[in-house]
């Protein structure tokens, strides 16, 4: 048994654009959402939306990686 996950590399370049849209409007939506729990004083809906928006710029971030977007360093560093 592999410890290695089976990968088929047949992602398209317009696949994993599509996927950082789809990644950068959740990310904006939660940032809205943080923004009127706080208006709300809703801390635990801070806390749920700053920890998805965090989580997200991380998804953003590694796309832009690895569609070679100049200005974007490794995101494990």
């Amino acid at each position: 048994m592999s410890n290695s996950p089976n990968r088929s590399y047949d992602r398209t370049w317009e696949e994993i654009e599509d996927m950082l849209n789809q990644a950068t409007v959740k990310m904006n939506q939660w940032k809205e959402w943080y923004n009127a729990c706080k208006d709300e004083d809703d801390k635990e809906g801070m806390k749920e939306a700053a920890r998805n928006h965090k989580a997200l710029e991380g998804v953003v971030k590694t796309l832009k990686w690895t569609l070679g977007e100049e200005g974007i360093s490794d995101p494990l560093n």
